[in-house]
């Protein structure tokens, strides 16, 4: 089993002489749908209200295959307000609560089966659902792989100084990161994307990967050393990029479930992975990347969209 916690919420997407669409989202449960679509066990620990957009967002979950544990609470389902641009690139505006009410004993028992935790972007950064992800995941990381991507969204979390701090205090737990280059760059502008990079794999993480748009991820690692690696971007007609990065971190994240690395003990097998490995799922989380952004929304690929690898 997998477990992915965070904010869903649903798109409410603009485009300049379009009527406004409405898309379930959130990044935690854009990488659960994604997961599960590429035919992995997945949980979504999230909340959602008792109004017509929760109501969305338990269909979309349940029809794609996501054991929902909690049921909805009576606060309204948080949403984005998503404006495109002529490029297709998306720019929000939230309204939005994050809060999971629950018992350290429960979130303990849904744990417990765990192999692997994904935490990261707004779930892992605005109190007070902030403090329940970090618990969980210093209580998932003795027997779970723990993957993370901060996709920081300035407009919620506008002060860089203590985004930095929440994101540091998850790397320090986590094996698997993904962080977009836009990421980095706020968190840490006056260095690289690489050296910030480095400096996560120094801090506790095994595998750390940035993604850059149409220039490819790009991505360094404990077992192949410092020099870091990288592979283009898949090459399609963008609609636009939301989800792409969901897409891309679902996609890593089945590609090291597929090869039997979840549950603590993997992590020597994580390490273990040569440069060639590592690229391989690299170009296998692109192209997932590169199907969602060649659709309208965050329309996330199955396993039969994507070439074996």
């Amino acid at each position: 089993m997998l477990t992915v916690i965070g904010e869903a919420l649903v798109d409410v997407v603009s485009r300049d002489g379009e009527e406004p669409r409405a898309h379930v989202g959130g990044s935690p449960m854009n990488v659960a749908v994604g997961l599960a679509r590429l035919d992995q066990e997945v949980q979504f620990l999230g909340r959602y209200g008792q109004d017509e957009y929760g109501e969305q967002v338990a269909a979309h979950l349940r029809d794609n295959n996501v054991n929902l544990p909690f049921n909805p609470d009576s606060k309204p389902t948080s949403v984005a307000q998503a404006t495109l641009d002529q490029a297709g690139a998306a720019t929000y505006n939230f309204q939005l609560d994050w809060s999971l009410d629950v018992s350290d004993e429960q979130i303990d028992r849904l744990l417990n089966e765990t192999g692997l935790l994904h935490v990261g972007s707004i779930g892992a950064m605005l109190e007070p659902g902030a403090t329940m992800v970090r618990k969980a995941v210093e209580r998932a990381h003795d027997h779970a792989l723990v993957s993370y991507d901060p996709n920081c969204r300035p407009t919620i979390i506008p002060d860089s100084s203590d985004a930095r701090a929440r994101a540091e205090a998850i790397v320090a737990s986590a094996d698997i990161v993904k962080a977009s280059d836009e990421d980095l760059l706020w968190l840490y502008p006056n260095r690289s994307i690489e050296d910030s990079a480095r400096a996560w794999l120094q801090a506790g993480a095994r595998l750390v990967v940035v993604t850059r748009g149409a220039l490819g991820p790009w991505a360094v690692s404990r077992g192949t050393g410092r020099e870091g690696m990288d592979t283009p971007a898949a090459k399609v007609d963008v609609a636009d990029t939301v989800g792409a990065g969901d897409s891309f971190m679902a996609a890593l994240i089945s590609a090291l479930t597929d090869r039997g690395l979840t549950g603590a003990e993997a992590r020597r097998g994580l390490d273990a992975l040569s440069k060639d490995q590592v690229l391989g799922i690299l170009r296998y989380a692109a192209t997932a990347a590169g199907v969602t952004v060649s659709r309208s929304g965050a329309d996330l690929p199955t396993k039969a969209d994507l070439p074996a690898h």
